[in-house]
């Protein structure tokens, strides 16, 4: 081992990172699997973890310049608080999107059609004409996430936009929907 792998603590690493990307590529190493191992714990989903353990980092590298060493030269309180939140996130916006669809009738709809059935077949009659009533943009958002199953990475990229952006247009476009499913609450 190296003297300088000894004398370099994460508090060290972290001020480093600021200005070198190879300082927060070995707190990283240090942490990844750890941080991993508290994700599947949690999720029982390797490749959910995975997922959580990449929004983690990417989170901490966003706010590297936050960090303050209140663990006497150990970043893991820090990266551990980061990753709760990364959870608590994920559990939130599934629950969100569960909501949305099962307020839609989207879900028992999709969980009831035969195991055959081509996923065209799937969507209920009328859904097409429905969706089509949205703008473009919420509309393919919400058939990317909702329909086609993806994670909202996988619909900003496809969208050419931001996880947030696209995350704001399926909320929009599930909330449209939802309203034009709603009976109307005017009475004659």
């Amino acid at each position: 081992m190296t003297s300088s792998a000894v004398t370099h603590t994460d508090a060290a690493l972290m001020a480093a990172a600021r200005t070198d990307p190879d300082a927060f590529r070995e707190l990283y190493g240090r942490y990844a699997e750890r941080v991993h191992g508290y994700f599947v714990r949690r999720t029982r989903d390797d490749a959910a973890a995975f997922d959580l353990t990449a929004e983690t980092f990417a989170q901490a590298w966003l706010v590297r310049a936050r960090f303050r060493d209140e663990a006497g030269g150990s970043a893991a309180p820090w990266l551990f608080g980061i990753a709760r939140n990364a959870l608590l996130m994920s559990v939130r916006r599934g629950a969100i999107e569960r909501r949305a669809t099962e307020r839609l009738g989207l879900m028992g709809r999709l969980d009831h059609a035969p195991a055959t059935a081509a996923p065209d077949e799937t969507w209920a009659d009328g859904a097409d004409e429905l969706l089509e009533s949205l703008p473009e943009s919420q509309r393919e958002a919400v058939r990317l996430r909702v329909i086609e199953d993806l994670d909202y990475d996988r619909v900003a990229d496809a969208l050419g936009t931001t996880p947030s952006a696209a995350r704001v247009r399926v909320h929009r476009g599930l909330e449209a929907l939802r309203h034009r499913l709603s009976p109307s609450k005017e009475t004659p």
